[in-house]
């Protein structure tokens, strides 16, 4: 049986060495959600990322709670970020750095938006933001944007989904 052992084991994260070479990141699963207006602009949220010091425009996104079904946790995140709830579909799912994480990511297209309003986080402040993708695209490729994974992969089949 592979050893395994245990480097950190915080709130968010686990970090494992296994057979004394390959140092693992272990964390929950997250949901990325695509929802696009009317005139096909993107739902993005803008909020301060202190692991960058950055503030970021992303794609709606969250992690699936322990026993948590997936898409659930993509309406409960829609909702508690943008007070908006919809209908989801599965459109994708891929490991965020397999090569170092577990982590894998799900993503929803969600249709038939509705207000509906969960409460945030107690340490969440997030701006909503609507933008064309070919706009969010522009900016994350000459830098004027800072987004993420969530960010990358919405905006690119935003510019291939009908809304």
């Amino acid at each position: 049986m592979p050893s395994t052992e245990v480097l950190y084991d915080g709130h968010i994260i686990r970090v494992e060495r296994l057979e004394g070479r390959w140092e693992v990141v272990r964390h929950a699963a997250a949901v990325v959600i695509l929802a696009l207006n009317e005139q096909g602009e993107m739902l993005l949220v803008r909020q301060f990322r202190p692991s960058i010091d950055r503030t970021t425009l992303e794609a709606p996104a969250g992690l699936v709670d322990d026993g948590e079904d997936p898409e659930w946790a993509a309406r409960r995140e829609l909702q508690e970020e943008t007070g908006f709830d919809a209908d989801m579909t599965l459109l994708t799912r891929f490991y965020s750095s397999p090569g170092f994480c577990d982590e894998e990511m799900l993503v929803y297209h969600a249709r038939n938006l509705r207000e509906s309003r969960l409460p945030m986080d107690e340490d969440e402040d997030i701006e909503v933001v609507w933008l064309p993708p070919e706009q969010v695209l522009a900016g994350l490729r000459d830098g004027s944007l800072v987004g993420s994974a969530s960010t990358v992969t919405a905006a690119l089949f935003a510019a291939r989904v009908p809304a």
